[in-house]
């Protein structure tokens, strides 16, 4: 099965200021309006808050049933075939949402990409590979797509880009081994790879991980940011 260009619409929360911007992606099957719902409490009133939503395209691993995806999931584990062109067309999406805010006076080195399950997944691919400077990447419950693929030489402007990945030890879903070796794998482009296990978290984020992203977002989005 073959995906078909995905396409999005935004939920964005405002805020006072737009200096900054936090993209984040949802899961497969999920909205960018429930994500906006939940991080919006955390976030700093300089931070724009952006969480699109992916069109609804049929997703072999349930069985072929059409829903909310960035791209096609074939299987989860380690023999699966990738959906190499529906994740390549997805990170260019999310390549023209940041340009777009570029576009509208955010640099590039003022924003953070993150995403929970696939959306995180694509945040770190669409973010390592992206051709300018970022502020950061936010990994949760997730792996790194193509990672058999990905070439160091595929990372330019953000070789040693910081990189929050948080994975529960008890992941029904996306097996917790896939985050460790996902994270083995990156270590070869960038060494800012914080890692983090929570014990007993199944596939979902608890309390203690989202006060974790707040504070990655906020230390990396600081109001009084000087701007190289």
């Amino acid at each position: 099965m073959t995906s078909s260009v995905v396409m999005c619409c935004y939920v964005a929360v405002a805020s006072n200021a737009t200096n900054a911007i936090f993209l984040f992606l949802h899961g497969l099957g999920d909205t960018g309006e429930r994500w906006s719902k939940a991080l919006k409490n955390i976030m700093e009133a300089h931070i724009k808050l952006v969480c699109p939503t992916a069109s609804s395209i049929p997703v072999t691993i349930n069985k072929g049933a059409r829903m909310p995806a960035w791209f096609d999931i074939r299987g989860l584990d380690l023999s699966a075939v990738e959906d190499v062109h529906g994740i390549w067309n997805a990170t260019e999406l999310v390549h023209s949402l940041i340009r777009d805010e570029i576009a509208a006076g955010v640099p590039s080195n003022r924003i953070v990409i993150g995403g929970f399950s696939q959306g995180g997944a694509l945040a770190l691919h669409a973010g390592l590979t992206y051709p300018e400077r970022l502020a950061g990447i936010v990994a949760l419950s997730c792996w790194l797509p193509l990672s058999t693929l990905f070439e160091p030489s595929k990372v330019t402007a953000n070789r040693d880009i910081d990189v929050l990945q948080c994975h529960g030890n008890a992941d029904n879903v996306v097996p917790y081994t896939f985050g460790q070796l996902s994270a083995f794998a990156m270590r070869g482009v960038t060494r800012n790879v914080d890692f983090r296990t929570y014990p007993g978290l199944v596939h979902t984020v608890s309390p203690q991980e989202m006060f974790v992203v707040a504070d990655f977002v906020r230390s990396h989005l600081p109001a009084a940011a000087s701007q190289e």
